[in-house]
């Protein structure tokens, strides 16, 4: 098996970045995934003792389907998030420092507009991920399982509905489900397979128009008896993996 596309979401909710390659820590997440998000006001989210909430509290494609028209790009070296409306309106500032995140925010919820629940406040937490689980993960998705939901429905169905972080080929479509409790080695990197993902309504939504014109889950609930796509892993053996590299289910 192979890794063919790697992705990181630097904030939650918003437009993917295609990297070559990443350098996982045990039980980390892929650096700087998932690293912002915007918490609704009404979220009940502290950063000063940070803690897992599920992803209705934060801005997210499964509630705010306009957010999948905005173009997000960050840069770890600055720091520096920059992210463009569909009207060309856009801001671009440190999201480290509390000033950036602040205008970043601000942006946020205008562009939100009734959306908004109280005032919304643009958060990163050195260390705290915001999964859409309990634990740091990985998520893989193989592109044969993917292919095989495609062809069954007839119409295209976007990857980046679905927003993996690993995509990967080389497997029988749906052999990924008999992974979980096995360990996959990732590049340098050992994870082990801790669930089915289980799609939501963030799927509805359309990566290029923004509208909700699909549903997959009750599609994948009809063709196959279940509403899942992909796997979650944990790391633990960090090291790195890249585009390119060999994937395989370790024997045990």
């Amino acid at each position: 098996m192979r890794i063919e596309y790697l992705y990181r979401f630097p904030v939650k909710g918003l437009s993917a970045e295609a990297i070559e390659a990443a350098a996982v820590e045990t039980r980390g997440a892929i650096p700087w995934d998932r690293a912002f998000a915007l918490a609704q006001g009404d979220s009940g989210f502290d950063p000063a003792a940070p803690a897992w909430l599920p992803k209705d509290k934060f801005m997210c494609q499964k509630r705010n389907a306009r957010i999948a028209l905005l173009r997000s790009m960050f840069d770890a070296r600055s720091g520096f998030l920059g992210i463009r409306a569909p009207d060309g309106s856009a801001v671009m500032e440190n999201a480290l420092t509390e000033a950036g995140r602040a205008r970043i925010g601000a942006f946020l919820a205008a562009y939100l507009g009734d959306e908004a629940r109280g005032e919304p406040r643009f958060h990163h937490v050195p260390g705290h991920a915001f999964c859409d689980q309990r634990q740091k993960v990985v998520s893989l998705i193989n592109l044969a399982s993917w292919r095989d939901y495609e062809g069954r429905v007839g119409e295209r169905r976007h990857r980046r509905r679905f927003r993996a972080n690993v995509w990967f080929s080389g497997a029988p479509a749906w052999a990924e489900f008999d992974w979980v409790g096995r360990t996959l080695q990732l590049g340098g990197a050992v994870l082990r397979v801790t669930k089915r993902i289980a799609r939501c309504p963030a799927t509805e939504v359309n990566p290029i128009t923004g509208e909700r014109d699909a549903n997959p889950v009750e599609e994948l609930r009809a063709l196959y008896g279940h509403v899942d796509l992909g796997i979650h892993a944990e790391v633990i053996e960090g090291g790195k993996f890249a585009v390119g590299d060999a994937m395989a289910v370790l024997l045990e």
